[in-house]
């Protein structure tokens, strides 16, 4: 459950290996006591939720090349890394 991001309050983790909840490549986002989780690389939402404000998950739009890389350094074994956060 690596951390490869944190901004706003929202920490951005990599569960590379839930493929049984999750078959695609995906995010979870976590706020307070919220948590979802995202597709890669389309952001699209598989589970959970967001406060609406939150919910703006444009940092996927903008880093979906990184992450999706994230993602294969993960699933081979490897550290994810840490992207960018929001600014």
């Amino acid at each position: 459950m690596p951390e490869i991001s944190r901004f706003f309050g929202i920490v951005i983790r990599m569960y590379f290996r839930d493929f049984a909840r999750h078959s695609a490549p995906h995010l979870h986002a976590e706020y307070a006591e919220f948590e979802a989780a995202y597709r890669l690389p389309d952001g699209e939402l598989l589970a959970g939720e967001l406060p609406r404000r939150q919910r703006r998950m444009t940092w996927i739009e903008i880093h979906g090349e990184e992450l999706m890389q994230a993602w294969e350094r993960a699933t081979e074994g490897q550290a994810p890394g840490r992207i960018d956060p929001l600014r």
